[in-house]
């Protein structure tokens, strides 16, 4: 696991330690391509330079947020905005964390891609990578 992101890991409590643990093995595992760092002050994932996947602390619990997870159709996961197309899931405790769920997310984030990269270049629009 990336030091940077163990410490991040380190420095929550109780359940959030554990919850954070596992998602970065489970990360780690699945993507094992992806490079890994603090960004933002919380650890994520990226394929290319391409965020991917990252989680942070929340009121709600651990949000585990997929930047092109809106169009994984997937109801667990939660849509908020239009503009884009993240998607997440918070949680509030270990036991709610479902493994599978997780593995089958993480390899549609490797099959679907929305250019977050450059989106600063092309002023705020996104365009689909894969």
């Amino acid at each position: 696991m990336n030091p940077e992101i163990q410490a991040y890991n380190n420095k929550q409590t109780g359940d959030d330690q554990e919850i954070c643990d596992l998602l970065a093995r489970t990360i780690d595992s699945e993507l094992t391509e992806a490079e890994s760092k603090i960004w933002h002050a919380h650890p994520v994932w990226f394929l290319d330079g391409n965020p991917i996947v990252g989680y942070s602390k929340q009121k709600a619990g651990m949000r585990l947020m997929f930047w092109s997870g809106a169009s994984f159709e997937e109801e667990k996961l939660n849509v908020v905005g239009k503009k884009f197309k993240d998607a997440s899931v918070f949680y509030p405790s270990l036991e709610q964390i479902d493994t599978n769920d997780l593995i089958s997310w993480l390899k549609k984030s490797k099959e679907i891609q929305w250019d977050y990269k450059n989106i600063v270049k092309r002023k705020g629009r996104l365009d689909r990578l894969k």
